[in-house]
């Protein structure tokens, strides 16, 4: 159901990806303007991308349906009209068999009255009236198979009409995306290398103070085993670390937030929607201070970020794109709250969590040790 972690640029030190313009490229004079404002710039640019992101992964999904949709009707048409065929040959044979017997025959009356033998006659005036009523069921199969056909050519035609609205609105939902990074592209390029670096540090510091405020609070829970499903979807989330974020994307080389938390539970053997505004519109909600791993992190008040919880105070997540899968402090985003696919099951009483590849490797981005200093263990 593509999902929208794009506009995860306030995912602090953990999705820092601003980077230097390529060397080919030349860039524009730098913008005269704070670096707060040049990253109130960026955030908004990519939460115009994010929403422009979920729209289209929801889109995609009633897109997905609607082809099923009109592949059914249209399935049901061809039988329909292999029964229409079928009827009108039928009533075809009846009407050629009328006109032969009607060629100088006698009506059943007279025939009945002028037979030798009144038995023959009555059995011949039987099957003549067991073929009327064939003649009869026939007339009215046709009509029937004549009036579905029409029917479901009817929806066929609407359906097919809904796929190809559906498509095209999807069309202008993708430009609208990649105008977006476009425009994120041209400002990133127009920086200066001092305005790069000192927007990595603004997102640093914002993302500390967030998680710092958020630990210190004792809001989040405190240490909590998975359950057995659980257990799996982070074990599949992990083995992630380092594959790119691509918008619209669940796997198996890339995903966007939405697309990797999806298939982390489908993996686990739970199947959940696939965009982060269904997650939480769908599944059963729970306070951050019951927080377990496994559970998924909501972000934002429209929900267009998803992340899956670790423990300690991190997630897993696909932050935006230039980025990659990473281990990122909770607070990274504005939370708005989270949810428990499987609510029901219990925690596992034995658990020992993946360690994360260590840092520097090529399976874990650097800004992950980062992430890992900014978060300590939350109070119980």
């Amino acid at each position: 159901m593509r999902s929208v972690c794009t506009a995860a640029l306030v995912a602090g030190a953990a999705s820092v990806a601003l980077q230097a313009p390529p060397a080919s490229a030349a860039p524009a004079d730098p913008p005269d303007q704070p670096v707060s404002a040049l990253l109130a710039r960026l955030q908004a640019l990519y939460r115009k991308a994010e929403t422009a992101t979920e729209t289209y992964n929801a889109t995609e999904e009633k897109l997905k349906g609607q082809r099923k949709e009109t592949a059914r009707l249209n399935g049901d048409l061809t039988r329909a009209r292999g029964a229409l065929t079928d009827s009108r040959d039928d009533a075809g044979r009846i009407a050629r068999e009328q006109y032969r017997a009607a060629d100088g025959a006698f009506s059943p009356f007279l025939g009945f009255l002028l037979s030798p033998d009144p038995r023959l006659a009555f059995d011949r005036s039987h099957q003549i009236t067991r073929a009327a009523g064939h003649r009869a069921a026939t007339v009215h199969r046709l009509t029937h198979d004549e009036r579905r056909a029409e029917e479901l050519a009817a929806r066929a035609r609407k359906a097919l009409d809904a796929q190809q609205k559906l498509a095209a609105r999807q069309k202008k939902q993708r430009d609208t995306i990649n105008d977006s990074l476009a425009q994120v592209e041209k400002l990133l390029a127009s920086l200066s290398a001092q305005q790069l670096a000192e927007l990595r540090g603004l997102e640093r510091r914002t993302a500390g103070e967030a998680q710092h405020t958020l630990l210190s609070s004792g809001r989040l829970s405190g240490a909590r085993a998975p359950s057995r499903a659980g257990g799996r979807a982070l074990a599949y989330a992990y083995a992630q670390l380092g594959k790119p974020y691509v918008w619209g994307s669940a796997g198996p080389d890339s995903f966007d937030c939405s697309g990797l938390t999806s298939q982390a539970w489908a993996h686990a053997g739970d199947l959940i929607p696939r965009t982060s505004q269904e997650q939480w519109r769908t599944l059963p909600r729970v306070s951050l201070d019951r927080l377990r791993p496994g559970d998924l992190v909501i972000y934002f008040e429209d929900a267009t970020h998803v992340a899956l919880y670790i423990g300690d105070g991190l997630v897993i997540q696909a932050p935006r794109p230039g980025t990659a899968v990473k281990i990122s402090p909770i607070a990274s985003n504005p939370l708005l709250g989270a949810v428990r696919p499987d609510a029901g099951e219990a925690p596992l009483r034995d658990y020992v969590p993946p360690l994360p590849p260590p840092p520097g490797s090529s399976a874990l981005p650097s800004s992950v040790a980062v992430a890992l200093d900014a978060a300590a263990t939350p109070a119980t």
